[in-house]
């Protein structure tokens, strides 16, 4: 969740308790910027991200191959924003902005799909 706040920490507390999930990390990169909810391996990982334009939901796509990923994506018409550190910022035809990133926990679980 993009969160538009001066705190990160109030956000991530509202957040907890609104979803009844509790902090699996106030800060996870030690800069202010990101904190993260606990969630079982089978649920989708919830990450709160301190950002500077309105607040939104986007989603990550997990990748073991990022580049492969959003050449998939970019045939379904999808297109490049930006690259960011090690991720892909990507708009759907739909408007909506979400990132495609390398693998959060591992291993992938039974649900993935397998693109060929």
């Amino acid at each position: 969740m993009d969160c538009k706040v001066e705190d990160l920490a109030d956000a991530t507390t509202f957040w907890s308790k609104a979803l009844g999930k509790p902090v699996a990390s106030i800060d996870q990169d030690g800069d202010g910027k990101y904190a993260e909810l606990a969630t079982a391996a089978d649920e989708p990982m919830i990450l709160l991200q301190k950002v500077d334009h309105d607040a939104r939901v986007h989603l990550d796509i997990e990748t073991d191959d990022i580049e492969a990923e959003v050449a998939r994506l970019e045939k379904l018409g999808a297109k490049k924003i930006a690259f960011v550190k090690r991720w892909w910022v990507m708009e759907a035809p739909s408007g909506h902005r979400f990132c495609v990133v390398r693998p959060q926990r591992q291993p992938f679980g039974p649900h993935t799909n397998r693109w060929q």
